[in-house]
């Protein structure tokens, strides 16, 4: 598959958050001359230089940049890499479907705290028109409040399940697969064999090499297609929304339980809370709420010193 290359401009106001987003990722950290870091996994090399200049090379650049950051795509990427809405394509496995189809997108992987939720959807094409009309589409580029009520909407009208894995559980998990990507796809394969029937077509919005995935399904009788930017599909889209609704629920249930505030995504407010967190109940409770694996766990560490 051909590499492409797109630049952007980080402003330096932004550049801390960038890396910490990137830093929650499974990446493989390097380093470039003239560069404040480089980062190559995911699918893409990242280089941001010292001049503010961002450089993200690989088969779908915009994809990356869509899915682990905040930035804006540059104009002429924009339209390629964002569709209107979330209807199929030409070349999409469920074009022509008329039997049910299945689709699964998760939330929470760049989160340090809260729980990591796979969501998949079992829908027909009369289904997938009405969602379209809706408004479904990627969680990503919705409001926590229109997230949560589309949610609602859907629980009634798509076959769906859930895997949630809460901090303790993830972190157990972690310990045991010891890389995010096959710990990810464990998450899903749960959630794809409670709801899919056999011969299904199961679509899943790529994270890793799709053999990572295709090991997780082996042995089931579905057939499984990967793709980046899978929530430009409804049915990822369905999926994307579900779970953003139960990672919001989840946080807010702990932010109850623990009588904190816990901030989404993994940048400076995120270490904040986490050093509020940790003064008042110790290093050792942060595994109740939050993905211990994180870099925000060694930083909150030593600013408690």
């Amino acid at each position: 598959m051909s590499q492409r290359t797109i630049v952007l401009k980080v402003p330096p106001a932004d550049q801390q958050r960038l890396r910490s987003r990137l830093d929650a990722l499974d990446l493989e950290w390097r380093s470039v001359p003239h560069a404040s870091f480089s980062a190559r996994g995911e699918g893409a090399v990242v280089t941001l230089y010292k001049s503010g200049k961002l450089v993200v090379q690989g088969a779908d650049p915009e994809a990356f940049v869509l899915q682990h950051t905040d930035l804006n795509l540059p104009a002429g990427a924009q339209k390629q890499a964002e569709p209107a809405s979330a209807a199929p394509e030409a070349d999409d496995p469920f074009a022509h479907a008329t039997g049910p189809f299945v689709g699964s997108d998760e939330t929470g992987k760049g989160d340090y705290f809260g729980p990591l939720v796979v969501a998949a959807v079992r829908m027909d094409a009369h289904q997938s028109q009405k969602l379209t009309e809706w408004g479904v589409a990627d969680s990503k580029k919705l409001t926590d409040k229109r997230a949560l009520k589309l949610a609602v909407l859907l629980r009634e009208e798509v076959e769906y399940t859930i895997e949630s894995l809460q901090p303790p559980e993830y972190n157990a998990e972690y310990t045991r697969f010891r890389t995010l990507n096959p710990l990810l796809a464990a998450q899903h394969a749960k959630a794809i064999r409670a709801l899919a029937q056999p011969g299904d077509a199961v679509l899943v919005d790529q994270f890793a090499k799709a053999s990572v995935m295709e090991a997780a399904l082996e042995g089931s009788d579905v057939r499984l297609f990967q793709a980046h930017r899978g929530e430009r599909h409804v049915a990822v889209a369905a999926a994307s929304i579900l779970a953003r609704a139960e990672f919001l629920l989840g946080l807010a249930e702990l932010e109850s339980q623990e009588g904190v505030s816990l901030h989404k995504g993994a940048g400076q407010p995120t270490d904040e809370a986490g050093v509020t967190f940790a003064r008042a109940n110790g290093m050792d409770a942060l595994g109740r709420v939050a993905k211990l694996h994180f870099k925000n766990t060694g930083k909150i560490a030593r600013r408690l010193g």
